[in-house]
């Protein structure tokens, strides 16, 4: 789980801004909040981050990539560190980049921080927090890497280190020579961060092979409900010679297909699974099926669906799968509403949020537009978020539990497009303007 996310001149945010999950004492919707008891803290599992266009919605969420690809990926050798500093005050493009998170992962509190310029790391950090100390598993400064006396092989530690590039992370360069004391860290970007672009294509929906597997019905089901007017998905088995792809490409998936497994791709509009089987490739093309007035099912391919549908297919993994099969992912979802209907996306979030407890560990922050989300019937204060950008072209994220004013029956969107709370337009604000502050 995030616990926080903080950035310091990235892009549009000159200065340090700080994004929280914890919930504060607010009693609404207190039901659905995972309780970390250890720690005697609440977790939120659901954040709404709205704004205006260009308001840094997106930049925050490219923040996210950033920090992800550099920590999986890390730089090639004498390549620049892809960090985006603020660049409309003097001297910030020369200045480090910074990122700050705090992490739960096993039911143990991590905060992992590091500063960047475009040639190299200047500063990292990995902090172990317990409920009664925090311990310094590291702190990397300049050449020296400060290592907890109480790490194992601390002495193969150090020569990690000095083979650590001054472009790389140290977090990377360690795992990759298998080193375990950190290796919970890298494991959580790789294995439970999942962020969704307005574009991706959902890979990982070789499920549907399986009508036994607990998420095979409950997408179908969904699509049912939703009424895209899809009875279900299912497979269509085609040659795999017969899909248009380079010469490199498929003999690129003849070594990466293990056999008796099965492997997710897509290729525009259309989603296929590989397997191999006797040695050779098995293709089979996702479809989806609709019924007909006589009770039979006619069949489309994916690309014949609605934008809307193909959306909701892409995205109701995310909203079905973490909490009820207790895969603790933190899905981070940039303008959530493209394609689908308000309605529609309301439903998703009322699926994923009714399945929520004081043991689930899953969690969903989302960029949108849709007001129509903006209400305290479905999202506490604390859960509602949004950017705004000053004349200056810097970027400010707060709360709205920042107002405290504001009672849990209240209209909020109201409030909100008349730029009382801000994150609106300029051309929208009209009367006067009340601040963070002048609420308290």
């Amino acid at each position: 789980m995030i616990i926080s996310f903080s950035i310091e001149n990235w892009m549009s945010f000159r200065d340090s801004v700080s994004f929280s999950m914890v919930a504060s004492r607010e009693r609404q919707h207190g039901s659905r909040i995972p309780k970390l008891e250890k720690y005697q803290m609440r977790v939120l599992p659901v954040a709404a981050i709205y704004g205006a266009n260009a308001s840094g919605k997106t930049n925050f969420f490219r923040a996210l990539i950033f920090v992800r690809n550099l920590v999986l990926q890390g730089t090639d050798p004498d390549k620049l560190i892809p960090v985006e500093p603020h660049r409309l005050a003097n001297g910030y493009m020369e200045k480090p980049s910074r990122f700050r998170m705090e992490l739960l992962i096993d039911e143990t509190i991590y905060e992992f921080s590091f500063a960047a310029t475009r040639r190299a790391i200047v500063e990292e950090k990995l902090v172990q927090i317990t409920s009664a100390s925090e311990k310094t598993l590291y702190n990397r400064q300049g050449n020296e890497p400060n290592l907890h006396s109480s790490l194992s092989r601390k002495k193969f530690l150090l020569f990690a280190f000095q083979g650590t590039r001054d472009n790389q992370l140290f977090l990377t360069n360690s795992v990759s020579q298998k080193v375990e004391d950190f290796k919970p860290v890298y494991d959580w970007f790789k294995d439970f961060l999942q962020l969704v672009t307005p574009y991706s294509v959902y890979q990982r929906f070789e499920y549907l092979l399986d009508e036994k597997h607990p998420m095979s019905d409950a997408t179908n089901k969904m699509l049912s409900d939703l009424d895209t007017g899809i009875s279900h998905l299912g497979f269509e088995e085609v040659p795999f010679e017969s899909i248009p792809f380079s010469e490199n490409l498929k003999n690129d998936l003849y070594e990466k297909v293990e056999e008796g497994k099965h492997l997710g791709w897509f290729l525009g509009n259309e989603r296929f699974v590989f397997t191999r089987t006797g040695g050779e490739i098995v293709a089979k093309k996702l479809v989806a099926f609709h019924a007909r007035p006589d009770g039979t099912d006619a069949k489309f391919d994916l690309y014949q669906e609605s934008e809307g549908s193909q959306r909701a297919i892409d995205l109701l993994p995310s909203f079905l799968g973490a909490p009820p099969l207790g895969l603790n992912r933190v899905y981070v979802i940039d303008e959530l509403d493209r394609s689908l209907h308000p309605l529609l996306t309301r439903k998703l979030i009322e699926t994923y949020l009714a399945s929520c407890n004081a043991q689930s560990r899953a969690q969903m922050l989302f960029t949108t537009h849709d007001v129509s989300l903006m209400d305290q019937q479905l999202f506490r204060r604390d859960e509602m978020w949004a950017t705004e950008k000053n004349s200056e072209g810097n970027c400010d994220l707060f709360s709205f539990s920042d107002y405290k004013d504001i009672r849990y029956d209240k209209d909020i969107r109201k409030s909100y497009l008349q730029g009382r709370l801000g994150g609106v337009p300029r051309f929208f604000l009209s009367g006067a303007e009340i601040s963070r502050e002048d609420s308290e």
